[in-house]
């Protein structure tokens, strides 16, 4: 046996303007709760942004994806979720919102090493 577990996923898309629904991949975040391990990695890629929307606010932008990097590692600067444990966070974070910064739907796999999945995930599907 591998001692694998099984994890959840699911991408951050940017939404430059909603209203007309375009999108690109700008980060993933990881949870497996049999190791309570929660985790984002965001990679912003500006020059998809400003081709979808020249006027786009990228410093907000920057600092939404921040925010849920900050979320996962449950540190001061993620305010009160910061006391959620992991699955509580990652729920929180997977809601839906009509903001620039959007969680796509939540896959799952199985991992033996959940950190690495999250690099992984990034560089296949963000990069």
């Amino acid at each position: 046996m591998t001692g694998r577990d099984v994890f959840e996923y699911a991408l951050l898309r940017v939404v430059p303007r909603v209203e007309r629904g375009e999108c690109f991949n700008a980060g993933v975040v990881v949870y497996c709760r049999a190791r309570s391990f929660v985790a984002a990695r965001t990679h912003l890629d500006e020059g998809k942004l400003r081709a979808l929307d020249p006027n786009a606010d990228i410093v907000g932008v920057r600092a939404a994806l921040r925010a849920v990097e900050y979320v996962c590692c449950g540190g001061d600067e993620a305010g009160q979720a910061s006391h959620d444990d992991a699955g509580r966070r990652f729920r929180w974070l997977m809601a839906p919102r009509s903001t620039v910064v959007q969680p796509g739907p939540v896959h799952t796999g199985l991992t033996a090493d959940p950190e690495a999945e999250v690099e992984r995930l990034l560089g296949l599907l963000v990069r």
